[in-house]
């Protein structure tokens, strides 16, 4: 079997949920569990307040998209477009184009689980967030929390950083 991949397909605003929900009833009709790993809409939890209520609201992260993990294939690809409420796969001409893991990583939808091999003292690259690009030290690591305080330059002054591992990059 084919390595399974993120793709991103564009959907009716507002019919995100419905999709997943048409394309999962389709798969376990059709017996294709072993193609698809995972779909996903993206939410994240806010809080609303409306008549000095506080509410928690989920808001989807990506309206109008739906993220399938799945083995790229002609009949996989002929279920998820022919799926109602789908209009297209993103990508040119809408041929399915695979994200990148740094894509994958930065959206927050799948985090790598590996362990760290990284010293004190090391020289680490930061490659997604507030602070891409920025270059420090490895100055503690905690495995616990998968955590690594790093020694930055900011405004030319040393600031203590901590950053969770998969924004990081050995240099």
């Amino acid at each position: 079997m084919d390595e399974t991949k993120w793709y991103v397909v564009h959907t009716y605003s507002g019919y995100e949920s419905k999709v997943k929900a048409n394309i999962e009833k389709i798969i376990e009709n059709r017996g294709m569990q072993e193609y698809f790993e995972k779909i996903v809409v993206p939410v994240q939890d806010t809080i609303e307040i409306k008549n000095n209520v506080k509410k928690s609201v989920q808001r989807k992260i990506y309206p109008g998209y739906v993220l399938l993990k799945m083995v790229m294939n002609d009949e996989t690809w002929y279920v998820v477009r022919n799926t109602r409420g789908v209009t297209s796969f993103v990508g040119p001409a809408s041929k399915p184009v695979p994200l990148t893991d740094e894509e994958i990583i930065s959206m927050g939808i799948e985090i790598p689980d590996f362990e760290l091999d990284l010293d004190l003292g090391e020289i680490v690259r930061i490659i997604t967030g507030p602070f891409e690009g920025s270059v420090g030290n490895v100055k503690d690591i905690n495995h616990q929390k998968k955590t690594v305080t790093i020694s930055l330059n900011v405004f030319g002054r040393e600031t203590q950083v901590e950053v969770d591992y998969h924004v990081l990059q050995r240099m």
